[in-house]
């Protein structure tokens, strides 16, 4: 077996501070949660080097939920100085000699969980088992699990947030508690949620933007029925309305698809210029037909992340490392997957459990600084704002944003309650998206919707909007008011963006880029002159001492119109022109 290398690295404070709890408690099975993006691979390799370097353990095996994770984990261990193999298939007996363990799958494990026992039992081993509640997405794995590992000594569990299970599904190696609804919560030996993690700057703070909007579908009766997400009535015809929402023939997709461009392109103008976002669908259908979507609307090929496929890996791998602005995925982001440059989130599924949209959120929250800031664009139906509100609240007890007046609309009114399933899939069987249509409906903020109108908030001055999203500068009021006044340009967008044939998905990822349309390329010219008019108002803020806040109020004196955000080409090259005369 090779020797262990040290690592160098500098473990943050609460991984410190796990390691030392793991050492005092001394359980054979030990679980750490902790938020999405604070470093819970390197708690596990820093244990498993310092139990290598003891003589306490001989081997490490981890078992990760995905062939990506494998790779992951073992190009990780490695700069730990520890050699997991990524490949150890079924078909192959021991582990060579030459590695200190390998990384599997649950789903290998289950195959044949007797080589796993043996393995595992052969030599003192650590077994790491990541995202554990995995282990009870059948019962078949979780009893793979517990036959192939109950005879080592050493477990640790690792997961993102906090899960249930129902009372006949234990997960094996976890304790529980009752929830209080019948059911069970797993119960960490040690915790480290997203408020200590934006506490100590470990994770990005995270806006949550929710979009509402009618939605029109025709019903097995063959009736047309209209509903606003966010006014729905009951839980059936909320689900109908979403589900129409999601449908990339209406324009409630390339609507928020627009508003997070619009967002990149503010965060890449603002010192983070790498700034990417990601699409998260529902299936694989509705990711191609969504790429084609951020094709028409952006003028540039999305990176396409399909679960089954044999190149995701290498996909994520590359779009991570470079510099394009999107990636459409299907379950290939939810957890694990690292991309620090992504930034902003379009919540395009039905998916709606806890623990996955603390996954999936936490793909964007991982920090590299202290001045960057998370977006999440999202549908306005109750069980997303729930989820989102509870994540907020955490965010506020750490960066509470200036108080607002305290007559904005309540965070959701609870839905008429019905035979909730069967009336939901008795209405979905026969069901035909019609159109729908989207519209900025509020921001999060102390666990209520603050709408443009809820207060007297009024937007921020050109060229001070770049701090969109960081709790604090903008009160809820002015980000809402923000955001709703440049919904009107992003529904032209949109609207622009369904050009005939706009309907047919994109069935080939390996073609080169579209040139942009003639309304991508409008777009195009107006952003770059947003950008000359700021960089000249910079010019001559530092020439004249006068604040920027200042001079884009004589510009708009001088050249009447709407701010910059939302101004037309011809405003926009009057303004500058304004500017060279003063120059």
């Amino acid at each position: 077996m090779p020797e262990r290398r040290p690592t160098g690295t500098r473990l943050r404070l609460w991984q410190r501070e796990a390691l030392a709890k793991y050492e005092t408690e001394r359980r054979s099975d030990f679980l750490l949660t902790a938020t999405p993006g604070a470093g819970k691979t390197t708690f596990a390799l820093s244990l498993a080097v310092g139990l290598i370097s003891r003589r306490m353990i001989d081997r490490v095996i981890v078992v990760a939920p995905t062939d990506h994770l494998r790779t992951q984990w073992a190009e990780a261990a490695e700069r730990f100085g520890i050699a997991l193999a990524p490949n150890l298939g079924n078909s192959v007996g021991p582990v060579p000699s030459d590695l200190h363990g390998y990384v599997t799958t649950y789903a290998q494990v289950a195959g044949k969980p007797t080589l796993h026992a043996a393995r595992a039992t052969t030599r003192r081993s650590l077994v790491v088992l990541d995202e554990i509640h995995h282990a009870g997405d059948g019962l078949s794995w979780g009893e793979a699990v517990e036959h192939a590992f109950a005879g080592t000594s050493r477990r640790v569990c690792l997961t993102g947030t906090p899960f249930r299970t129902r009372v006949g599904e234990r997960i094996p190696f976890v304790r529980y508690e009752p929830d209080g609804q019948g059911g069970l919560v797993s119960t960490a030996d040690f915790s480290y949620g997203y408020a200590d993690a934006l506490r100590d700057h470990v994770v990005r703070p995270v806006v949550f933007a929710a979009y509402t909007g009618v939605s029109r579908w025709r019903n097995s009766a063959g009736e047309v029925v209209a509903a606003s997400l966010t006014d729905a009535g009951t839980k059936s015809t909320e689900q109908a309305a979403w589900r129409t929402a999601l449908d990339p023939k209406g324009d409630w997709v390339p609507h928020v698809i627009a508003a997070m461009d619009e967002r990149l392109t503010q965060l890449r103008q603002s010192g983070m210029p790498d700034a990417a976002g990601l699409v998260l669908a529902s299936d694989q259908e509705d990711a191609r037909a969504y790429a084609s979507i951020v094709r028409r609307v952006t003028g540039e090929k999305p990176y396409l992340i399909l679960s089954d496929d044999p190149k995701a890996s290498a996909k994520i791998a590359e779009f991570g490392a470079g510099g394009a602005r999107i990636a459409v995925c299907v379950r290939m982001v939810s957890e694990g997957v690292d991309v620090p440059r992504a930034a902003c989130l379009a919540w395009l599924t039905s998916y709606r459990t806890p623990l996955f949209f603390a996954q999936a959120v936490g793909r964007v929250v991982r920090s590299r600084g202290r001045h960057e800031s998370a977006t999440v664009f999202l549908p306005a139906v109750r069980p997303l704002l729930t989820l989102a509100a509870e994540l907020e609240d955490e965010r506020n007890h750490v960066l509470p944003p200036p108080a607002g007046p305290a007559d904005s609309l309540e965070l959701v009114d609870e839905l008429t309650e019905e035979q909730p399933e069967q009336a939901e899939s008795a209405l979905l069987q026969e069901w035909q998206a019609l159109e729908a249509e989207a519209q900025f409906a509020h921001v999060l903020h102390g666990g209520r919707a603050v709408t443009p109108d809820a207060g007297h908030g009024t937007p921020p001055a050109d060229g001070e909007d770049e701090f969109l999203g960081l709790p604090g500068l903008l009160s809820a009021e002015q980000t809402a008011a923000l955001l709703a006044q440049r919904d009107g340009e992003l529904r032209k967008r949109a609207t622009r963006a369904r050009r005939p044939g706009a309907d047919q998905p994109d069935q080939s990822d390996q073609q080169p880029a579209e040139s942009p349309g003639a309304a991508v390329g409008d777009w195009r010219a107006a952003a770059a002159l947003r950008r000359e008019v700021n960089r000249l108002v910079s010019v001559l803020a530092a020439r004249t001492g006068v604040g920027h806040a200042a001079l884009h109020a004589q510009i708009r004196a001088a050249v009447p119109g709407p701010a910059s955000a939302s101004a037309s080409l011809e405003v926009l090259e009057s303004r500058r022109a304004y500017l060279m005369g003063r120059m």
